[in-house]
């Protein structure tokens, strides 16, 4: 295992074929699949028992037969050293394993090279088979991205599919107005910041510039990528300097308002364990990731008042 334990600052979810394998991008740079669904998509059990289970911290367990010793090679040994590192979401104290994400068409191809050889029991027939669909899908996926790449289309796919995103968080008709943010959240994030709630001779709704500034930081900046810049496009800027309407008046009734009440419950939640605002936006940025306006980089978007 790893000295250190690294961290995911992007996961997703690789579909090959019939096959799902959550996947992640560390702090390093390095792509990993998770170990648990890469062993369940080649046909053998994520929790290896008995006499396999020695070679879990070496080879994965189906590689460590002798029958299979003359097809893996040093490069394939360092590609299924298991990597332990702490997920982007989820109990920050979970334990995730996996590979670097070029281990898994190195184990197809070693075993695709045993079967043709004719080194492979009978009993490890059937992994060959399934190393063998999950080549043809890795192929298919790859010349996909390649063609994409190369045809400047994988920019306009990126848009299309923060496109979808965008419409399932907000919408063209205005929401009918009701109390999003309730009293609670400005009064933990006064007392973050360490100023009066409200302060002396102002109304509680007493809205200083810098408090849309900040929410649009812990707020609208992390539901999803593009959200905050789309909403600043369809409520723009009054020649006053204000906007016409508040920026979750625009968000669907059926995914981007709960979305954004969850959100909200959560973060006067993380407020509330918290002893200044440094604090709390540490553990915030732990918590809850901002999005920029891409798929899937984080570009730092411009925070503005709402």
């Amino acid at each position: 295992m790893s000295e250190k334990r690294r961290e995911a600052l992007y996961e997703g979810v690789l579909e090959i074929g019939d096959a799902k394998i959550p996947c992640a991008v560390l702090d390093d740079g390095t792509r990993v699949v998770t170990q648990r669904e890469m062993l369940t998509a080649l046909g053998r059990s994520p929790r290896p028992k008995g006499r396999e289970s020695r070679a879990v911290d070496e080879l994965p367990p189906f590689l460590a037969t002798k029958s299979l010793q003359p097809f893996i090679d040093e490069d394939l040994r360092q590609s299924t050293k298991p990597i332990e590192f702490k997920p982007l979401k989820g109990d920050a104290s979970r334990r995730t394993v996996g590979y670097q994400a070029d281990a898994l068409p190195k184990i197809c191809e070693a075993m695709l090279k045993a079967r043709d050889a004719g080194a492979l029991h009978a009993t490890q027939e059937e992994l060959a088979k399934k190393a063998e669909i999950l080549m043809r899908g890795l192929a298919h996926v790859g010349i996909i991205a390649l063609i994409d790449e190369a045809t400047g289309f994988q920019e306009i796919r990126d848009r299309l599919a923060l496109q979808a995103i965008l419409e399932k968080y907000l919408t063209d008709e205005w929401a009918k107005w009701t109390k999003t943010f309730p009293d609670e959240f400005y009064i933990e994030m006064f007392r973050l910041r360490d100023i009066p709630y409200p302060p002396p001779g102002k109304h509680k709704n007493w809205r200083p510039s810098y408090v849309g500034h900040w929410t649009n930081d812990i707020v609208y900046s992390r539901l999803a990528p593009g959200v905050l810049k789309e909403l600043k496009r369809l409520n723009p800027r009054l020649p006053s300097g204000r906007r016409r309407r508040t920026f979750h008046q625009h968000l669907t009734r059926e995914f981007g308002s709960p979305e954004l009440r969850d959100h909200l419950a959560r973060v006067i939640f993380l407020m509330k364990a918290c002893t200044d605002w440094d604090d709390f936006k540490r553990r915030l940025n732990r918590a809850a990731q901002k999005y920029g306006d891409t798929i899937p980089l984080d570009l730092g978007e411009t925070d503005e008042r709402t």
